[in-house]
């Protein structure tokens, strides 16, 4: 199949708690310089070069975000913005993207991304997408499961089976099944057998062999895709998204269709990726230096005493004295400082927040 036909779908509908004070309702993660100058977003498109022309990257989001997004990426064209009434989860997202992609090109083979995942390295990427877009040529859903460092429970793990073939020099197995995050015992043991992979969810399929999914296994959400597909460039096209958005559940995409999905492909690499899931997760990905501290923001250079594995974002200048393993965030309106072991707490933070009226703080 020509690469006319290959497309990228963009995720990028916010959230990011754990990342607060900085990810916040009007900032989330996707459109902060967490790692690089840019934005994770923008990163997320430019790593998309030369692979996918501006026209052939949608992106699928909320009216709170879609403006900004747009302003990030001014190539893409403004209608491919796929823009979701409120949040109803990866999956119902997914259907839609891929249902508006699918409209334009029934030959449309996608590949689905998130906006704030971090890959280091680039080449390997676009090596692993290349592979993942001719096993789904072959009738594959492909997913790029990621080589697992440790037992992590943050993670849904892939077990892969036999050999399938090796494509672009990389190994595609036959999955066996989807674990959601696990208990650190089960974990230990995925990753002591060597068939694991972390669930990256990434995944290339052809746009009818998605919807052909979401037909089989979630048929409400299908024919809710129908009838929109159906009003695409009438006046009724925003009345009859609302409409039908009323009535979709909030399902994530794995426990929507990939648990129960046929004929799934997995790809482990090893392409230095992260979620970015928290602010511990940072160490793995940032320059730090000797003392292995991880400094960023706007200010001149803190001035760091006796400090080692601590990380730092403030604008202002930052003194730390005899300090050992610790966050410290620092915005216009909030100071965070808490232990490097305990930035999953965060959200704990963020609930309080939400109990104590504090809007203006998320």
């Amino acid at each position: 199949m020509s690469k006319q036909h290959h497309y990228a779908l963009i995720m990028a509908g916010g959230g990011g708690t754990r990342l607060w004070p900085m990810s916040r309702g009007d900032t989330p993660k996707q459109l902060l310089p967490l790692i690089e100058e840019a934005s994770m977003y923008r990163v997320s498109v430019e790593r998309l070069s030369p692979l996918f022309p501006p026209e052939r990257i949608f992106v699928v989001t909320g009216s709170r975000y879609v403006e900004a997004l747009r302003e990030e990426t001014p190539e893409i064209p403004g209608e491919n913005f796929l823009v979701e009434p409120y949040g109803r989860d990866s999956g119902p997202a997914a259907a839609l993207g891929i249902s508006l992609i699918y409209a334009r090109d029934p030959q449309a083979v996608v590949v689905l991304l998130t906006a704030d995942h971090h890959i280091s390295d680039r080449e390997g990427f676009h090596r692993a997408l290349e592979a993942s877009f001719e096993a789904a040529e072959r009738g594959y859903i492909a997913t790029l499961g990621i080589s697992a460092s440790l037992p992590s429970t943050s993670f849904g793990y892939i077990r892969r089976g036999a050999l399938i073939d090796i494509i672009h020099g990389l190994r595609a197995y036959h999955v066996i099944n989807f674990t959601e995050k696990p208990s650190v015992e089960r974990a230990v043991g995925f990753l002591r057998s060597g068939d694991y992979s972390w669930n990256s969810g990434m995944f290339t399929w052809s746009a009818e062999r998605a919807l052909g999914e979401f037909e089989r296994q979630q048929p409400a959400i299908a024919a809710s895709m129908r009838r929109i597909r159906e009003s695409i460039g009438t006046e009724q096209y925003a009345s009859v998204l609302e409409h039908e958005w009323e009535s979709i559940p909030k399902i994530s995409l794995d426990y929507a269709v990939m648990e129960r999905a046929e004929r799934i492909a997995v790809i482990p690499v090893d392409i230095g990726w992260s979620d970015v899931g928290s602010w511990d997760a940072l160490f793995d990905v940032l320059n730090l230096d000797d003392m292995g501290n991880g400094l960023k923001g706007g200010a001149p250079d803190h001035v760091l005493v006796d400090t080692r594995n601590t990380l730092i974002y403030s604008d202002k200048l930052t003194v730390t004295i005899g300090v050992e393993d610790f966050v410290i965030i620092d915005t216009s309106d909030v100071l965070m400082v808490c232990r490097r072991d305990r930035t999953q707490d965060v959200k704990q933070v963020v609930s309080i927040l939400k109990e104590r009226n504090g809007q203006a703080y998320l």
